[in-house]
C-alpha cells in the first residue's frame, strides 16, 4: 500500500475527505520525524514504537575491490512491532 492508497482508506473509513486525510497522514509523519530527530521515540500501544537505533561501527568490505573500509558508527530510524499488531500479522 502506498501513500495515496493510504489516504483513500482512511478518507473511506473516516467519513473525510482524501484531502483531509491527506493533511492527517502528512502531520502524522512531520511529527513522528521531529520525534526522532530530537532523539525522542513515539509510542502507539498495541501498534508499535517508532524510535532512534544507535549502529556501532564496523568493519566491512567493498565488494568491487575487496579492500576492508570502516564503516562508522551511525543513527538510524527503527519501528518495532506491539504485541497486538504481531498477534495479527502471524
Amino acid at each position: 500500500m502506498n501513500k495515496k492508497e493510504l489516504v483513500a482508506k482512511l478518507a473511506e473509513r473516516t467519513g473525510e475527505t482524501q484531502k483531509v486525510s491527506e493533511m492527517m497522514v502528512n502531520a502524522f509523519v512531520k511529527v513522528v520525524e521531529d520525534e526522532l530527530a530530537q532523539g525522542g521515540e513515539v509510542k502507539l500501544i498495541g501498534f508499535g514504537t517508532f524510535k532512534v537505533s544507535q549502529r556501532k561501527a564496523r568493519t566491512g568490505v567493498n565488494p568491487k575491490t575487496m579492500k576492508k573500509m570502516k564503516i562508522p558508527a551511525k543513527k538510524t530510524p527503527k519501528f518495532v512491532p506491539g504485541k497486538e499488531l504481531k498477534e495479527k500479522v502471524l
